[in-house]
């Protein structure tokens, strides 16, 4: 499995799945989130709206697909990050979760490349440091797709990413 670390924008980039840093509600906030149902259009939503209609709303730590609407990718893997709050192993072990879930998504629909936004690291507050470090061991833990994209919208992000790898 190949990982490559970039720094721009995760609605532009041409991957098989990309993984949405979503809400528990599905339904588009802020962030990573607001920026792939804005780019990824009515499509997204509709079908996030099915999910919550047969399931409820997503966990913290799980994940669920849906289309990719008018993204360069073939599918969107919602993922619900952990609040960082106290700062304890279940925060991480959520964390770990969703790129583990989002993983296994994505081997399940047979998809190959994958891209991952810094997931939590925004609104959630989780130190980006640790979140880095939590990412790529949970990546590498499970090489089950051809490549995995970290895409870092800030250069801080980029940066630790790029010495982990």
């Amino acid at each position: 499995m190949k990982i490559e670390v970039i720094q721009g924008d995760i609605t532009k980039i041409q991957v098989d799945a990309v993984v949405n840093a979503a809400n528990s509600s599905l339904l588009g906030s802020s962030g990573v989130d607001g920026a792939i149902h804005k780019a990824g259009g009515k499509e997204i939503l509709e079908a996030c709206q099915y999910i919550r209609n047969r399931q409820g709303k997503c966990k913290t730590g799980e994940a669920v697909i849906t289309t990719a609407g008018n993204l360069p990718a073939e599918k969107v893997i919602h993922t619900v990050g952990p609040v960082y709050n106290k700062g304890n192993k279940i925060e991480e072990e959520l964390l770990a979760n969703c790129y583990r879930n989002s993983l296994l998504l994505a081997k399940e629909y047979n998809l190959k490349t994958i891209a991952f936004p810094n997931i939590s690291t925004g609104i959630y507050r989780f130190p980006k440091e640790l979140a880095a470090e939590i990412a790529i061991q949970t990546v590498k833990k499970h090489p089950v797709v051809d490549k995995v994209i970290f895409v870092c919208f800030d250069e801080e992000n980029y940066k630790m990413y790029l010495e982990k790898v």
